[in-house]
């Protein structure tokens, strides 16, 4: 009988990672997956799966009122604890730093089932900053039996906090096998936004800025700086034509809104699918965002990326010359932007720092281990970064 492995993604970069791992699990001989959706992202994590040709095999139902973190654990807690009851997986794998990630883990390391922690060993040493998903991973790797290391910089600085070493495999980042498998399908665009601005690129010979901006550190006055400095680029450059795919929180919305609404050459989209997504991502000449992931995705296409935070958990982009940090400052996002659009700066193609494709394969053969599977391959090839090969 092959042993459930429970693959839990809430949010949509969760489910863009946990993909490639669910697709090179279903024809395994010996380990079943099983996709659990948390209802942290309500069609999101959908609408990413679809992507790939995944579904949830199980939906928890989280109604929440309050929206605060602590309202969203107490209910997706006893929701996961009953899901672990039933079915008694051989593992749980979560994924990044959400709270969705913590209350799986949580819930399964109560009852005494294996956490796999995919995108393990994440750090920027400062508790507060990105607030809390700082807090989360820490926490997560105290109660983590296998750490599922994107790069050699994860897995050392796990190493510096007492982890077991044999607890710890490299793996490179599976959001690198997602994009690739995504962008090798180049599926025609489905947002009339995207259709039309790729007409107006084609017929023009514009360029395009992708600008996307969520953490909650961003929220407010950081978040007007950046969109002045959006604004400011947008009227200095009359061939940049600049797509927002504006979050879905309702204050954050009302800032892009106000701020870049009616301009001619600016385009704000409800969150777009992920093959929109990477159509426009592989089209851009500059990338703005606060997001994680597409600071690991962009680097696949050549993309340059100002990471409109101060520090980042993924400084292998910064070292390898494919990002850099520009914080909130309006006039730093100005004159890196105005240098990077300037000289029109394209990096080279397939070097992508974070991983090669076959991180997906990798995290099966440590799943394998965990569950106490005979291995019947040899063990997979680590992967190789640019801080050496573990």
């Amino acid at each position: 009988m092959r042993k459930e492995v429970l693959l839990v993604a809430g949010t949509r970069p969760e489910a863009v990672k946990i993909a490639p791992v669910a697709i090179a699990l279903k024809g395994h001989p010996g380990l079943r997956p099983t996709i659990v959706h948390s209802g942290q992202h309500a069609g999101m994590v959908e609408q990413a799966l679809s992507a790939f040709d995944l579904v949830p095999d199980v939906r928890l139902d989280v109604p929440r009122h309050t929206g605060t973190q602590a309202e969203l654990v107490s209910r997706l807690l006893p929701e996961f604890d009953a899901v672990l009851e039933e079915r008694d997986p051989a593992v749980t794998l979560v994924q990044g730093d959400t709270t969705t990630t913590l209350a799986a883990a949580l819930a399964s390391f109560w009852r005494g089932i294996p956490v796999a922690h995919l995108e393990a060993g994440l750090r920027t040493g400062d508790l507060y900053g990105p607030f809390p998903e700082e807090g989360t991973r820490q926490m997560i790797s105290r109660i983590t039996s296998l750490h599922l290391a994107p790069t050699d910089d994860a897995a050392n600085a796990l190493n510096t906090e007492s982890l077991p070493d044999s607890h710890i495999v490299v793996t490179g980042n599976t959001v690198v096998d997602a994009v690739q498998r995504v962008a090798d399908a180049n599926v025609p665009a489905s947002s009339h936004d995207v259709i039309a601005l790729e007409r107006t690129l084609d017929a023009t010979g514009g360029r395009l800025m992708l600008v996307t901006v969520h953490r909650r550190e961003s929220w407010g006055r950081p978040l007007m700086r950046v969109l002045n400095a959006v604004r400011a680029i947008a009227d200095r450059h009359p061939d940049l034509h600049v797509l927002i795919p504006a979050h879905p929180n309702p204050g954050v919305r009302e800032q892009v809104v106000s701020l870049l609404g009616g301009h001619e050459r600016v385009v704000i989209t409800e969150p777009l699918d992920y093959p929109d997504l990477v159509r426009v991502l592989k089209r851009a000449a500059l990338v703005l965002t606060d997001s994680g992931g597409i600071q690991e995705e962009a680097p696949s296409f050549g993309v340059p990326v100002l990471v409109l935070r101060e520090t980042t958990e993924r400084m292998l982009a910064v070292d390898a010359g494919c990002a850099w940090l520009v914080g909130t400052d309006t006039t730093r996002i100005l004159a890196e932007a105005g240098w990077v659009l300037g000289s029109r700066l394209r990096l080279p193609l397939g070097r992508n720092p974070f991983g090669d494709g076959r991180a997906a394969v990798r995290v099966c053969s440590a799943l394998e281990r965990l569950a106490g599977l005979p291995t019947a391959l040899p063990r997979r090839e680590p992967f190789a970064t640019l801080a050496g090969v573990r």
